[in-house]
């Protein structure tokens, strides 16, 4: 996980875009946060034993019930496996759910690597297109007034938390504009990942607006019943904010060379 990439920006803002994480301030919460973020920052590998209960209990200052509590959501999240005689143990990164909006955070709050940013605009490429075609052939009168005020609060948006919560708002609407209820149950598993998406595409742009351009095309094409121009325009957004991304990290690896 450790590598180059290009930071988060605030807690603040992913916090904002994260809503289903984990709230750190119970102590199970505490625990769920500290052990998850130092098994996806790779401080816990996978195959490594986690101390013994009553030890790791100690070193961080929790009840046993507290550290059992946390363990077992470890645990559902795919992080972690107990077996009897054996421990717990941190499995390999395949059995993760990638798309928990906890997940998702750590690995946002250790500097997504390149790989990673390659692999959320992978899902964006799959899904976000034929969306945008869907909700163009699909979309109600009232739909596409949801998809329009999105993208009027993203024309007034003054700073990149307002601009990044306005753009989830937009694809949001997009989904919901398509007319397919499992493409829209999809948005929940997918939204945290588009939230950070957004937030590191907004604060790496020099100008976080760059991208209205984009979005006013797929409104039209959706307002215009034009699935394919949808389509397209949808997969020219996502190679752009791919684009901006590149050339902040290019602009970053001159100055620290």
């Amino acid at each position: 996980m450790r590598g180059a990439g290009v930071a988060c920006g605030s807690p603040c803002h992913v916090e904002r875009l994260m809503m289903k994480a984990t709230d750190s301030r119970s102590l199970h919460g505490h625990v769920i946060r500290e052990l998850g973020k130092r098994i996806v920052v790779g401080d816990l590998r996978p195959g490594d034993l986690l101390p013994r209960e009553e030890d790791l209990a100690e070193s961080m200052a929790v009840s046993r019930t507290a550290l059992r509590e946390a363990l077992k959501v470890l645990s559902a999240k795919g992080l972690i496996e107990s077996r009897p005689r054996v421990g717990t143990r941190v499995r390999a990164t395949h059995f993760w759910n990638q798309l928990d909006a906890d997940v998702l955070s750590w690995r946002c709050a250790s500097m997504p690597t390149d790989d990673f940013i390659a692999k959320l605009v992978e899902m964006r490429e799959i899904i976000e297109p034929a969306a945008a075609a869907a909700a163009a052939r699909r979309r109600t009168a009232a739909q596409l007034a949801k998809v329009e005020q999105a993208y009027r609060q993203m024309e007034v948006a003054r700073d990149s938390e307002a601009w990044a919560v306005a753009d989830l708002g937009f694809h949001d609407a997009l989904l919901q504009a398509t007319g397919n209820e499992l493409m829209i149950s999809l948005f929940s598993v997918i939204e945290s990942a588009l939230g950070m998406f957004f937030v590191l595409s907004a604060q790496t742009a020099g100008d976080f607006s760059y991208s209205l351009p984009h979005h006013l095309k797929v409104l039209e094409a959706i307002r215009r019943k034009q699935p394919e121009v949808a389509r397209k325009a949808m997969q020219n957004m996502i190679a752009d904010s791919l684009a901006n991304l590149h050339r902040k990290r290019r602009k970053s690896t001159r100055k620290t060379s």
